[in-house]
């Protein structure tokens, strides 16, 4: 959705809602009224402190709905697919509140949350949420508005609604009309498993994270020079041997094919398609070290443990090479539903210029007859880029200019922004700072639609936060870094515009923090944040 559209115009009207964006909030009194949430001593309505930003939010001013054992979910929705977003919703609320919450075509219960087919047309992920005494209801033309819908919601429900254990309390919803659809199509997290591994419980809960703030895109980069972390049957030495390591020299790991399709499972079920990397033609010391015919000279290099990048390259003039790679991009793409295959494409200074170009426009080949989309770093501007290819801007606005002018798409990626591998300030125990330092309202504090001088919002798919894993180690490690930035990054993705702003933003945010504890996950207590 551009910042012009209806809802755009339209965000955030009527007298409450107008209210709230003159005075985002204010000074609460030494009693917080009901359905609403204190943060800091200031009186924030729930109804009021959902992110992604909805493009229109309406408190309606009348009586919760309150969920009860007797509440039932209902489903009118045409596609099969409804029920399992339906279902899916359930299961969280089931967990915490200890009721049966019955998924059903009709009810015979007093009170429903209905999720059914909207009347009018709300577009390919927007959807429409009212809130009264007697029914809640989310309407979309499209399955992934009900799970949006949903995620909205769960958010106007008091925080204890993330516990996995049944909490003994009221569960009220405020009264709202919320009608709301997204900026951007592309609204993505990217998880290096490449230089520390993460495995499949580790990868599923990074993916429910981020879901819970309509993440849409799960970008794996599973390959580098430290370790290549995918199943190829007829390549096997690239796992076994080439994924045996990590940095640091630990035990690394890779997914079977088996594992990596249960992650894009569980992914497309929370309404997230996964974009798999891997890198060429730098980037793939493992590759090399696992098959010496790779490499120019024929001689295999040791694996290499080492956190800094190192400048290698696969042999451009060999057949073999591009056996490889079609080997590869095959396999990948038959377990991969989504329609994107990420070629890499970063940092090859051990490649000459006319090398590169001449091993990027025949790999792109391969993944178009493979009928995927071609995604690759900024450095593919130079090849011959095919109109729409999705080009990932990171570091040099020249080359993402450049891909602009080919007829690419870009994926908005500032290291400077948005990099979670960067540290929040000199004292974060983890992380690098080679881009500087991005504490929350840095990550925040930009556009990802105007970011770049001559660069049309028509241009951008939308923002994505790369979270590199040189020095992170765990999935404890992971939340820390990921959270409390990739909120707002998805509020970068998903809001309009008009409204945001981060003096308003922060105390949204400070409100997550019970929800992220109920959930069980870590964070980084910024103190930029007005934390409870």
């Amino acid at each position: 959705m551009t910042t012009d559209s209806p809802l755009s115009r339209r965000a955030f009207l009527g007298s409450a809602t107008a209210a709230f964006a003159a005075a985002p909030f204010l000074l609460g009194a030494p009693q917080a009224a009901a359905g609403s949430l204190t943060v800091n001593d200031r009186s924030l309505p729930a109804s009021l402190s959902v992110i992604p930003r909805p493009a229109l939010l309406t408190p309606t001013g009348g009586p919760p709905f309150q969920l009860t054992p007797h509440t039932a979910i209902v489903v009118r929705h045409p596609d099969p697919a409804a029920r399992q977003a339906a279902e899916q919703f359930a299961e969280l609320l089931r967990r915490s509140t200890g009721f049966p919450l019955p998924v059903q075509d009709e009810s015979g219960s007093p009170q429903a949350i209905l999720f059914a087919v909207s009347d009018e047309p709300t577009g390919a992920e927007g959807y429409r949420l009212d809130v009264t005494p007697g029914l809640v209801a989310i309407r979309a033309t499209a399955v992934a508005g009900l799970h949006y819908g949903a995620q909205s919601l769960r958010q106007l429900l008091p925080p204890e609604t993330e516990s996995t254990t049944v909490q003994a309390r009221p569960w009220p919803i405020p009264a709202v009309h919320i009608a709301d659809e997204p900026r951007f199509v592309w609204r993505g997290a990217m998880l290096d498993v490449a230089r520390h591994f993460f495995g499949v419980t580790e990868v599923k809960r990074f993916i429910d994270v981020i879901a819970a703030y309509k993440i849409n895109r799960l970008h794996l980069h599973l390959s580098d020079s430290q370790g290549w972390r995918l199943e190829i049957p007829s390549w096997p030495r690239l796992a076994t041997y080439g994924g045996s390591t990590e940095v640091d020299g630990t035990p690394g790991g890779y997914f079977t094919q088996a594992d990596y399709q249960e992650i894009v499972a569980y992914a497309a079920q929370r309404f997230i398609t996964v974009v798999p990397e891997l890198d060429m033609p730098a980037h793939v010391n493992a590759a090399l070290a696992s098959y010496p015919e790779l490499n120019e000279d024929g001689v295999a290099p040791p694996l290499y443990t080492g956190y800094k990048g190192i400048q290698v390259s696969l042999a451009i003039d060999k057949d073999i090479t591009y056996r490889f790679a079609e080997d590869v991009l095959t396999t990948v793409a038959g377990l991969t539903p989504g329609p994107y295959l990420h070629i890499g494409g970063d940092e090859a200074l051990a490649t000459t210029a006319a090398d590169y170009r001449l091993f990027i426009n025949r790999i792109q080949q391969i993944v178009q007859t493979l009928g995927k989309q071609v995604v690759g770093w900024e450095e593919i501007n130079t090849a011959d880029l095919a109109p729409g290819t999705h080009v990932q801007y990171w570091a040099d606005v020249k080359k993402a200019r450049a891909a602009v002018a080919k007829g690419g798409k870009l994926i908005m990626s500032p290291c400077k922004q948005a990099y979670y591998d960067q540290q929040y300030n000199a004292d974060t125990p983890i992380g690098l700072n080679w881009a500087g330092y991005t504490d929350v309202q840095d990550a925040y504090s930009w556009d990802p639609g105007s970011c770049i001088a001559d660069v049309s919002e028509t241009d951008v798919l939308g923002p994505e936060a790369p979270l590199w894993t040189e020095n992170i180690r765990t999935d404890a490690d992971v939340e820390f870094m990921t959270l409390p930035r990739m909120p707002g990054l998805a509020e970068l993705g998903w809001s309009p515009v008009a409204g945001r702003s981060w003096d308003e933003y922060r105390y949204r945010l400070a409100a997550q923090e019970p929800r992220w504890t109920a959930m069980g996950v870590g964070y980084y207590r910024s103190t930029e944040v007005p934390w409870q």
